[in-house]
């Protein structure tokens, strides 16, 4: 099984960047592909509860769907500790099958093999 890991720096303010990190990921979680979705600076928005709701890039499905599907197909969201804390987000802020985690976690998932791609 192949893993891949998804960086998405942004939210509200690119929706495209912000829905394509998640529609990769769900093609790789869809094939049964281990994929996560790690998000850093202002990207770890999205996993709080509501941010989400209105992000819609034309051409796309709405990004909550997109996370939603994501998720039920096996996916993992990875929240940047370092960037959640300065943004006062904690894991009693975070939707559904979304965790805060450590560099060391992203060190030693990459370290693993898997393969990473950015938005």
């Amino acid at each position: 099984m192949a893993k891949l890991m998804i960086n998405c720096t942004h939210g509200q303010e690119d929706p495209e960047r912000a829905t394509l990190a998640f529609v990769v990921g769900n093609v790789a979680a869809s094939a049964d592909q281990e994929a996560v979705v790690l998000l850093t600076i202002e990207g770890v928005r999205i996993a709080t509860r509501g941010y989400a709701d209105d992000i819609c890039k034309e051409g796309f499905q709405p990004l909550r769907d997109v996370m939603q599907s994501f998720v039920a197909n096996g996916g993992q969201i990875w929240v940047c500790g370092a960037c959640a804390k300065p943004r006062g987000i904690t894991d009693a802020d975070l939707v559904d099958g979304a965790r805060i985690v450590t560099a060391a976690n992203a060190v030693e998932y990459l370290v693993s093999g898997a393969s990473s791609l950015s938005f």
